[in-house]
């Protein structure tokens, strides 16, 4: 029950984040994005078709107006048709997002969990070559721009100047009826999960490593060795537990960014029909029907992920209140 008033009053505290953020990203659009008024015109138009045409896109109407009808899209979920296709936003984004979700869900898992693992080897071995291995292949990582690790990675698995095991481009993965072909999806997603663990790897391991040796200094690890614990236990019991909060907190807020970010690139390149593609093409083309639901839904996904790490607090440290 207190966790249920909790999440209402997170989502409710939530709403100036919502609007802070659809406001400023609509002001944008509205006076320094593309005006599609010219692309919809003939040679030589006369104000007539101007006006007309500026009707047509709700151009002519007050900025508090057009800024009301957004908020009312974005509760009620339906954002108009796309301006590049004439198809109903919802629909796309319906058929969009479980390809990246499918798409990102591997990379981020795998990256998460193998940066914690070799995070906790380093932490471990803090100060021995294993420990500068580690820590120089983060750096490696970090170093390399996302867009050559996708370059690099598809010469190597998808050309015939690699290994030529996998589809350079594209994502057909679902029979008829919508269901995913396991054998075809893996064949599709194995690269772009290898370029996202390999980039998440170097930011992940070395932040994941100073929070591990942070927490390895303090007092409560301290007594556990002088009491003879095993340092296996109190690795994983006293070190890593305590250190889930700062953990929880990176992978919670990376969510929203990989979702957006992560997927746009490596949708773009490899011709992948997801939230990213449409997100690319929308920019492209101007539209601004997508580009709204995009940035709207966005924010929406920041407030749940603030609600969800708040809970995950309490989850591993029981001292956290949810106030």
């Amino acid at each position: 029950m207190d966790i249920l008033k909790f999440a209402v009053r997170k989502l409710f505290g939530g709403i100036p984040l919502i609007l802070g953020v659809t406001f400023i990203s609509f002001l944008l659009m509205v006076y320094f994005g593309p005006d599609l008024t010219w692309e919809k015109l003939g040679k030589n138009p006369t104000q007539q078709d101007i006006m007309e045409v500026r009707h047509e896109l709700g151009y002519d109407q007050p900025f508090v107006k057009r800024y009301g009808n957004y908020l009312k899209q974005l509760v009620t979920l339906d954002f108009g048709n796309s301006q590049m296709t004439d198809k109903k936003v919802s629909t796309i984004l319906k058929e969009t997002m479980p390809v990246s979700l499918h798409l990102i869900i591997p990379g981020f898992i795998l990256g998460n969990i193998i940066a914690v693992a070799l995070a906790l080897f380093a932490a471990y071995h803090r100060g021995t070559w294993l420990d500068k291995l580690i820590m120089t292949g983060s750096v490696v990582g970090m170093s390399i721009s996302f867009l050559i690790v996708i370059i690099a990675f598809q010469l190597l698995f998808c050309s015939s100047f690699g290994l030529d095991l996998f589809p350079v481009r594209g994502w057909e993965v679902y029979n008829n009826e919508g269901n995913i072909i396991w054998s075809q999806y893996f064949k599709y997603v194995t690269v772009p999960t290898l370029a996202t663990v390999f980039v998440a790897l170097g930011y992940n391991t070395r932040f994941y490593r100073a929070v591990l040796v942070e927490e390895m200094t303090k007092d409560h690890v301290r007594t556990a060795r002088a009491f003879g614990h095993k340092p296996a236990s109190i690795l994983f019991k006293s070190v890593l537990k305590n250190a889930m909060v700062p953990i929880t907190t990176r992978i919670m807020f990376s969510i929203p960014l990989v979702v957006v970010s992560g997927s746009l690139l490596i949708e773009s390149y490899f011709g992948i029909p997801g939230v990213g593609k449409i997100t690319y093409d929308a920019i492209v083309a101007g539209d601004q029907n997508i580009l709204k639901a995009i940035v709207g839904l966005t924010a929406v996904l920041f407030v749940i992920v603030l609600l969800l790490t708040d809970i995950l607090y309490r989850v591993f440290d029981p001292r956290v209140e949810l106030k």
